[in-house]
């Protein structure tokens, strides 16, 4: 791990040279005032030597003004170099999440993810930029601090370097407390800010129901078990300063007590115990920085551990030999595919032996209950989840065989719960085709129906649409969305419960424009209105994971015993009776 740390130094290897330097010639500077100090106390004032005072006294002037420069070199071009490498690491990351399957995000909330990407990293830059300069120059300091010490008094050097274990034992006993409370701090921090993130995403929800008492006691709980964590962690960092600090406090009490009876028994003179008194800071405060850097070192070498358990993640990935296939345009099928997402005991099948086939150019719906596996159906063919047994084929061949990345170039999906980006109306249009030419962009927008409301704004495709489309309405979203896949243009088309959010005007209109995109592609569409699907090809009743029945419009319509008759029969009763209703109210 730490290899893998050292390497992000790599693209800043000069900067990081530079610092160092810099921090050894700051932590040179420190042993001048002592060494100075000694001599004007053993020879300059008692021999009156006032012209070398004034010399020395100007040049530690000129060499402190000379430190207060490499301070500043060290406190902005280390962080500089810090947040670099922050930078580096969370594109890393960034990327490494692009990557990951979608089983992942099944898994791990947004607030969640959203930490490590943030507040983990931040411990990590803070690390990258204090760790070498608190490691390597406090340990030079040390060094050459403890020789100086010796130069003055060996005897008294020696009682104070006799103390130093008790630091280490009390660093060793500690350690792994403060390891599992930075973990568990972590993970609280994950955790409220997955909590935050979803109470304000979903806040106009909120508001509709006047739940935010309720969502108010789910922050309480998240931010009581962030406080506990929290208290766990600066508890046993508490125990550990307090100890460390008694015992670096005890140092001054020795010197203090041995310097005086050294003194009185002539074996150190007042000027060397005077320096001695006053350089033994030199060898405390470094001690005391590596001290309180620990609990630095922890937060950061935590934030890595979590940094790492992602980059070390198993990536959405092809086949070795999987094919790039430019235009996929052929006959889907489906064969005995068995599909689930969580295979524990206890989870079931989401899709059981499911068999069916799609000619080319030809439409297949997909109807049923909720929960049945329409969707996953849907979600199986561009990869996103791979089949636990059975195949899925284009034209013959196995879509494992084929590139992730040129097999989603050829699917355009429209779902019923829409996904827009902050931007404008041209940028979430242009998704569908980065490279197309702003021509191809209106005309997308025309066909989905949306074209005209767009340039009835003020700023027109450069208008706004906030956070997920916020400034939009359902019919509005669903119609952008649409948009984006008439840019694209695929050959092969699913819309899952695409005109679910239109009004019934709006429906029609889109409707028109998905009929005319279906020519020649083939096209799985996934409906609630039943209506809608009447002119399908084929037909499937999909319920527990299997289908139950298939057939056309009228074939099923005429099958005695249909649930495909019952589910159009009860929608037909409820569109009569909204109709009923409507009369009356008039």
């Amino acid at each position: 791990m730490l290899k893998r740390f050292i390497s992000y130094y790599k693209p800043y290897k000069k900067l990081f040279i530079e610092d160092m330097i810099a921090s050894f010639l700051v932590s040179l500077t420190a042993m001048i005032y002592p060494v100075i100090t000694r001599n004007m106390l053993n020879d300059f004032i008692p021999n009156k030597k006032y012209k070398l005072m004034i010399i020395f006294g100007i040049s530690l002037l000129v060499i402190y003004i000379i430190r207060g420069l490499l301070k500043y070199f060290v406190q902005y071009y280390g962080h500089y170099m810090g947040v670099y490498m922050q930078s580096d690491m969370r594109k890393d990351l960034f990327k490494k999440i692009e990557q990951l399957p979608l089983k992942y995000f099944d898994d791990n909330e947004t607030g969640s993810i959203m930490s490590r990407l943030t507040n983990d990293l931040f411990d990590i830059s803070e690390l990258a930029h204090h760790g070498p300069e608190n490691l390597i120059m406090c340990t030079l300091m040390i060094i050459l601090s403890f020789v100086y010490l010796l130069t003055i008094n060996v005897k008294l050097t020696l009682i104070i370097f006799c103390s130093i274990p008790f630091l280490v034992i009390i660093s060793l006993r500690l350690r792994n407390y403060m390891v599992e409370s930075s973990r568990k701090s972590k993970r609280a921090i994950a955790a409220i800010n997955a909590d935050i993130s979803s109470s304000i995403s979903g806040i106009r929800v909120t508001k509709a129901f006047n739940n935010s008492d309720i969502e108010l006691e789910k922050f309480e709980k998240s931010n009581d078990s962030f406080v506990e964590a929290r208290k766990m962690h600066f508890r046993g960092f508490s125990i550990f300063n307090s100890a460390t600090s008694f015992i670096t406090d005890l140092f001054n009490v020795i010197v203090l007590i041995a310097g005086g009876i050294f003194l009185f028994n002539g074996e150190i003179t007042f000027g060397d115990y005077s320096t001695f008194i006053v350089s033994v800071t030199l060898f405390l405060d470094p001690i005391n920085r590596l001290i309180q850097f620990t609990e630095q070192f922890q937060e950061g070498i935590t934030g890595f551990e979590r940094f790492v358990e992602i980059i070390d993640l198993p990536i959405e990935e092809d086949k070795k030999d999987a094919k790039e296939i430019k235009k996929i345009n052929g006959d889907i099928e489906f064969k005995n595919v068995t599909f689930a997402y969580d295979h524990n005991e206890e989870e079931k099948e989401i899709l059981d032996n499911v068999s069916f086939n799609v000619k080319k150019g030809k439409t297949v719906a997909l109807v049923g209950p909720s929960g049945g596996g329409k969707t996953t159906i849907c979600h199986l063919l561009p990869k996103f989840y791979h089949v636990d047994e059975g195949e899925i084929t284009i034209n013959g061949i196995n879509i494992e065989d084929i590139k992730m990345s040129s097999l989603r170039e050829n699917i355009g999906i429209v779902q019923q719960d829409v996904f827009l980006f902050s931007g404008t109306f041209y940028e979430n249009i242009l998704y569908g085709k980065t490279d197309a030419t702003k021509k191809e962009v209106i005309e997308a927008a025309k066909k989905a129906n949306i074209y005209d409301y767009i340039m009835s704004l003020p700023k027109g495709f450069d208008t706004e649409i906030g956070e997920r489309g916020i400034r939009l309405s359902g019919g509005q979203k669903q119609r952008l969305s649409i948009a984006r896949v008439f840019l694209k243009n695929p050959s092969i088309l699913i819309l899952d419960e695409a005109t679910s959010a239109l009004d019934n005007v709006t429906e029609v209109l889109i409707q028109e424009a998905l009929n005319t995109l279906k020519k020649g592609r083939t096209t799985i569409v996934v409906a609630h209105r039943l209506s809608t699907i009447k002119n399908a090809n084929e037909i499937l009743v999909v319920s527990n994971g299997k289908i139950v029945e298939k057939g056309t419009h009228n074939s099923l319509i005429r099958k005695p015993k249909s649930i495909y008759k019952e589910l159009y029969k009860s929608q037909f009763k409820e569109s009569n009776s909204n109709l009923d209703k409507k009369m009356m109210m008039r």
